[in-house]
């Protein structure tokens, strides 16, 4: 089967984490998978099986673009410069490349909302121009049924458990969070949960990630003013190395997943797979995905409890099990189901 898999950036985000697990997966059961994708800053952030084509359109940066204006040309680039006659399958995993595709399967991670224009036509479009849909957890697909009226197929995502159980951890003691600083990720609320955490000695709170298509300059000035008011001194590392990834997971103390909104929670399965206590805001869809093998918290207060909670009582028990959670999302399994899909269609 000739598929093609889209995404919108070479960069580690979850979707891009995604789309090429996926691809790798699709290829090593005998597939014939070329991944297309807007090269921003570069080739992908990690290498990819050669088995797997890659087609990283240029997209370079353009000073003075505003969002609406960046997403425009995003979309208007990629279709340029796709040709879909050549797939069997063409799958888009956001709603950039879904808007460039055409006629394609979408995967929608998670639901959002947008004040951008642009970026709101975007989203509605990449919901229900797709003729097929799917979702990586049941409560999103829920939230697309409720909102739209179409019924998702649900195929949750795998996780390389494994790289992360063999990791070397780094030395340290902090809390960590992935994902950079934004206002889906629920960055206020850690800070505000850390401070209550003052009589832990020498503990740090640590970002890594962040790279994204939006401008959250404004939410990172309220972000480090209010840090600096509640006494605060968070180490922002900005994208970190792949290869540097899992060490750094697995040396905290405890992994801190108060988003707003989620599809699954890789990066929150990846510390699990690290043996590292996940601390994860109680939504819907992380109960439905972790149930027992993480602590919840709703708010500052109860995000404080369950991080003091991780840190100073690990739960062996609770270790195992989410370790065992992990691994028992294979991507080998996800793309074989990916497979019965796309021949459904």
């Amino acid at each position: 089967m000739r598929i093609a898999l889209l995404t919108y950036s070479t960069r580690p985000r979850g979707g891009v984490v995604h789309t090429l697990a996926l691809a790798e997966a699709l290829a090593a059961l005998g597939q014939d998978v070329t991944v297309w994708t807007l090269a921003r800053g570069g080739g992908f952030f990690r290498p990819v099986d050669p088995r797997v084509r890659l087609c990283a359109v240029p997209f370079e940066d353009v000073p003075g673009e505003s969002v609406g204006e960046r997403i425009l040309r995003s979309i208007e680039v990629l279709r340029e410069a796709f040709d879909p006659s050549a797939y069997d399958i063409v799958h888009a995993q956001d709603c950039i490349s879904a808007n460039a595709a055409g006629r394609c399967v979408r995967t929608i991670h998670h639901l959002d909302t947008f004040t951008t224009p642009e970026l709101a036509a975007c989203h509605e479009r990449a919901i229900v121009s797709p003729y097929a849909h799917l979702c990586v957890s049941s409560a999103v697909a829920a939230e697309v049924r409720s909102g739209w009226g179409i019924s998702p197929t649900v195929i949750p995502n795998g996780v390389d458990a494994a790289r992360f159980a063999a990791a070397t951890p780094l030395p340290g003691f902090y809390v960590l969070a992935v994902g950079g600083i934004e206002p889906r990720k629920g960055s206020w609320d850690l800070v505000r949960a850390f401070a209550r955490l003052s009589d832990i000695s020498d503990l740090r709170l640590v970002f890594a990630g962040g790279e994204t298509l939006f401008d959250y300059r404004d939410y990172r000035v309220a972000f480090d003013q209010l840090a600096a008011d509640l006494d605060v001194t968070p180490e922002v590392l900005g994208p970190v190395a792949h290869d540097e990834l899992p060490g750094l997971v697995g040396g905290a103390a405890a992994f801190a997943f108060p988003s707003t909104k989620e599809g699954f929670g890789l990066a929150a399965m990846e510390a699990l797979a690290g043996g590292v206590p996940v601390v994860a805001r109680d939504l819907p869809v992380l109960r439905e995905v972790f149930g027992p093998a993480v602590l919840y918290g709703t708010g500052p207060d109860s995000l404080a409890d369950s991080l003091r909670t991780a840190i100073v009582k690990p739960d062996p028990a609770r270790a195992a099990a989410g370790r065992a959670l992990a691994f028992a999302h294979t991507w080998t399994d996800a793309a074989r189901r990916h497979l019965d899909f796309y021949r459904s269609l």
